[in-house]
């Protein structure tokens, strides 16, 4: 048997039907102060669009450099295309993500993987034939 997810507590479908000030009481405290401050033009922007697609009047790509917006209940299922600093990587909204900040799935830098010294490095490399 599959473990339903709760997110506090309640189910999605129990969250996706509560006001926004009920929903604000159950975020971590960071997230509540920073949606009560007021939303700016560009996440407003971003929550119109994820609104329409979830309507199904737009099927176009949600792509965002937004990393600071918090996800909502009605994010859910939606892949939002989110700047990484090089490219925009597809993140798909689960329910264990609600909550949290969209900047949190996508890495912007990658792994360092170190070849061999080159010419020059250290004394020792001197004598490091080149091919």
């Amino acid at each position: 048997m599959v473990k339903e997810y709760k997110y506090r507590g309640l189910a999605l479908e129990e969250i996706q039907g509560l006001s926004l000030e009920k929903l604000f009481e159950l975020l971590p405290s960071r997230a509540r102060r920073s949606l009560t401050r007021g939303i700016t033009d560009g996440k407003r922007k971003l929550l119109e669009e994820v609104k329409s697609v979830k309507a199904g009047k737009s099927n176009t790509q949600i792509k965002t450099h937004l990393r600071d917006v918090i996800i909502l209940p009605y994010f859910v299922g939606l892949t939002i295309h989110v700047y990484s600093g090089k490219e925009f990587l597809p993140v798909t909204i689960r329910q264990e993500m609600v909550g949290h900040y969209l900047g949190e799935f996508v890495r912007t830098n990658k792994r360092v993987i170190h070849g061999a010294p080159g010419v020059g490095a250290s004394r020792s490399s001197l004598y490091v034939p080149l091919k």
